[in-house]
């Protein structure tokens, strides 16, 4: 009660049967068709794709071979039905009213080295924490700032999970007086207000300036 456990998204991925023998596709073909968006290899130094998908920038739309014992491992296909059946598997399996789910993944943010963990999904609480309109330290009205409850969790998570031979898929989060618990899935609305479209967002000039393709998960 009142506390979330994340869930890496590769065994959910597994578990619904996401995964692809390396002989049987190569991962270019798999990027073109789960990206929403992407840039060919050609244009990156390291010869990576770089991609939207479910309105996150990654490389490779969250595709990943490592400890997957020769397989190319996909994003699980509904990441949100998948974290609200986890929810309410929970709270049904252990009488729980307040419990969340957080589906995770990892990726290298630009001008950064190193992954940080981000939330691919979540269920049962709130995922952002709106300031806009409270004041600041000195009264001043806070315009823009919206605290990413969900992200900041994942990357807390993920460090803990760890991205090598941990075999650590599962962190429960407790001690959480700063989250907003909800006894249902997210809305649609709620679900809406977590992505930013291209031409909104803070750095369209440099996303709105290349000439993205279309992948097979359209968008």
């Amino acid at each position: 009660e009142g506390e979330i456990l994340a869930v890496t998204s590769k065994i959910v991925a597994l578990c619904e049967g996401r995964a692809v023998p390396l002989d049987a596709a190569s991962k270019a073909e798999l990027v073109m068709q789960e990206a929403d968006l992407y840039l060919p290899a050609t244009v990156s130094r390291y010869a990576v794709y770089l991609t939207i998908k479910n309105s996150a920038l990654m490389p490779w739309a969250g595709i990943d071979e490592s400890n997957s014992d020769g397989h190319h491992v996909l994003w699980p296909g509904s990441p949100q039905q998948a974290a609200n059946e986890m929810r309410a598997y929970l709270c049904r399996r252990f009488a729980l009213k307040h419990a969340g789910v957080l589906i995770t993944d990892s990726r290298p943010l630009p001008l950064r080295w190193g992954v940080t963990g981000f939330s691919v999904a979540h269920s049962g609480f709130a995922a952002l924490h709106d300031y806009r309109g409270a004041p600041d330290l000195f009264g001043r009205p806070l315009r823009m700032t919206q605290a990413n409850i969900a992200d900041a969790l994942a990357a807390a998570a993920v460090l803990v999970m760890g991205e090598g031979s941990e075999q650590t898929p599962l962190a429960l989060i407790s001690d959480l007086p700063f989250v907003v618990f909800q006894d249902r899935d997210p809305s649609a609305e709620e679900l809406a207000e977590l992505a930013v479209s291209l031409e909104d967002d803070l750095y369209a000039p440099l996303l709105s300036g290349v000439a993205w393709a279309r992948g097979g998960a359209g968008m």
